[in-house]
């Protein structure tokens, strides 16, 4: 719902820049086309561009002020208990003269201060200058399903929806930061925040808020955090845990269709957890528009999963689009699909994402969509291989990471002075401390890895177009009660046991048994042909020599064989290669 931008100037008076908001600004643009403005204060500039959904009106445009309590606000996302926050404001005395959920978060920051954000239920980044502190605030979600990026120079301290705000200037030194780039290639694109490639660029934690004051001094709190349940806490009855998660998860559902003046579909990928989206929504929202997208079949791979969203629309009787995609027009989009991206993303599906956001933004400005169901429920085929071993973190790497140690150094012309990955895993699992190392893992996943994996993904390919995704897998209520159930609970049936009996009841019996698919996209799953081409030419390009990032002998091997190279989860080391490669081409050179 939106894009944010912002710069604190430590020394000299924010009017002396304000055209250079609006550089800001047009970087965020897709993501609100709706109406874009920015303020000029003493100190502070901010912007905003807005994706309408509540309150249509021009009273919710932003930046939104109070100027009585001297407070200014930029806001991306939506707070789906607004309405309850908003009462009982009223009933402290607060007067509201718009409708919508901006005003709510202003003067839930006035009446607790930054403690409001513990009333937040919903996805957001906020950005709050204080005025009388003298003090900017930044808020992220619990699971940073809303981005936010920031920089601190000597002079200034800037922020952003996208990395790409933050370095339009060309005033910030991109160097790479050796311990993200460990991260990214080990972790299929996941660099955990604060961090991200470039050292000079950061991320607010999810679950965290962020101040800094005129004395350039940041702090960093953490608001929330997932909590390993004790042994006497893990909930063991299976019919408990059934009840629990059902009520939840039509809630979560529930309050993020209904918290929209304008409709909402769902993103209907034929899958179990896009399919219970409309089988739990479809009682209270009998007019759900639901939308699929295929490619054309390959001679290896059907392209589409048609034959089970077909199933759930026929079952509960949708408003339902389909779109089949000619695999040729996939390679003219690549490079528009890569400069919408913040940070390099590895999953092919990325550029699915993308090119079914452009027809779907046609129809809507709100979708529901899965993502957060096979982290949260133990839907990975590498769970059940991992909880047969022994409680230590070595278990989940071997696993999971997509290249050791050895294979880095062959890869990089990095010599790294650490094992990056292993360590910070390591740290992260002693800090869970859970009674289980699958445990541990669905807690480390769902908090560190589904941010910068599936829920990035998901957030930049749609709103690169001005769609909003919602995601009510990850309401943090629903989390909070899964990560309570015993995991063997949740393995059982090859995974998310829990969701499955409760679809028993709901949906066709192929859509339950199936086995788990992933977004069918033969042109970029068998590189080939001129996608093989594009390829070739992206890696031997002198834009990449002149890099000099990864050895040139480990790329001819890659080259040789294509679609022989393949991590512990199978991804394509090739392509790994080649869209990291095309992200720095598309975006800083």
């Amino acid at each position: 719902m939106c894009g944010i931008v912002g710069e604190y100037y430590f020394k000299n008076k924010s009017c002396d820049h304000n055209h250079n908001i609006e550089l800001l600004v047009d970087k965020v643009k897709s993501r609100g086309p709706d109406y874009s403005g920015f303020s000029v204060l003493e100190n502070i500039c901010l912007g905003h561009s807005r994706l309408s959904i509540i309150d249509l009106s021009s009273a919710s445009n932003q930046p939104f002020e109070d100027y009585e309590s001297k407070l200014s606000m930029v806001y991306n996302g939506c707070i789906y208990n607004y309405i309850d926050l908003r009462n009982k404001l009223i009933k402290k005395g607060h007067f509201f003269r718009t409708s919508g959920d901006t005003e709510v978060v202003l003067k839930s920051y006035q009446e607790w201060g930054e403690e409001c954000v513990k009333f937040f239920e919903g996805d957001f980044a906020i950005a709050i200058w204080d005025n009388n502190r003298k003090r900017l605030f930044l808020f992220r979600d619990r699971f940073g399903v809303k981005p936010l990026y920031f920089t601190n120079s000597r002079y200034f301290f800037r922020f952003g929806s996208t990395l790409q705000s933050i370095i339009v200037k060309n005033d910030i030194d991109l160097a790479f930061d050796e311990k993200s780039l460990h991260f990214h290639f080990s972790l299929h694109a996941v660099v955990p925040a604060p961090d991200t490639l470039f050292k000079n660029i950061k991320k607010v934690p999810p679950g965290c808020y962020l101040t800094i004051d005129e004395n350039k001094k940041i702090s960093i709190i953490k608001y929330w955090k997932l909590e390993s349940p004790e042994q006497k806490n893990i909930i063991t009855n299976e019919n408990e845990a059934t009840e629990t998660i059902e009520y939840l998860l039509k809630e979560s559902i529930e309050k993020r269709l209904s918290a929209s003046d304008i409709d909402v579909g769902v993103l209907l990928s034929g899958g179990l957890d896009s399919s219970m989206i409309v089988a739990l929504a479809k009682e209270k929202f009998p007019k759900l528009k639901t939308y699929s997208i295929g490619f054309e079949d390959d001679k290896e791979e059907k392209g589409n999963e048609f034959i089970y969203s077909d199933q759930v629309v026929k079952k509960y009787k949708t408003d339902h689009k389909k779109f089949i995609i000619d695999n040729t027009l996939v390679l003219s989009k690549l490079p528009k699909a890569f400069e919408a991206m913040s940070e390099p993303m590895l999953a092919q599906d990325a550029v699915a994402f993308y090119m079914l956001s452009e027809l779907v933004r046609k129809d809507v400005k709100v979708i529901l969509s899965g993502q957060g169901a096979d982290e949260g429920f133990a839907g990975y085929f590498w769970y059940n291989k991992i909880n047969l071993e022994k409680n230590n973190h070595v278990n989940f790497l071997k696993h999971y990471v997509d290249r050791n140690e050895v294979e880095l150094n062959e890869f990089l012309n990095i010599k790294f002075s650490s094992n990056f990955t292993n360590l910070m895993v390591k740290n992260k699992f002693r800090d869970i401390n859970a009674e289980t190392l699958l445990g541990s893992v669905l807690n480390f996943d769902i908090t560190t890895l589904v941010v910068d994996d599936p829920v990035k993904r998901v957030d930049n390919m749609t709103m690169a177009w001005g769609l909003e995704a919602r995601v009510p897998f990850l309401d943090h209520k629903l989390i909070e009660a899964s990560i309570k159930i015993d995991p063997n609970i949740h393995l059982k049936r090859n995974g998310k046991n829990i969701l499955k009996i409760i679809s028993d009841k709901l949906l066709p019996k192929d859509v339950i048994t199936r086995k788990k698919g992933y977004f069918p996209m033969p042109a970029l799953k068998f590189i080939r042909g001129e996608y093989y081409d594009f390829v070739y030419d992206i890696l031997n390009s002198s834009k990449c020599y002149n890099r000099n990032l990864y050895n040139k002998d480990h790329i001819n091997k890659l080259l040789e064989k294509p679609n022989d190279h393949k991590t512990a989860i199978d991804g394509n080391k090739l392509w790994h290669a080649a869209a990291t490669e095309l992200w720095f081409q598309v975006n800083l050179d």
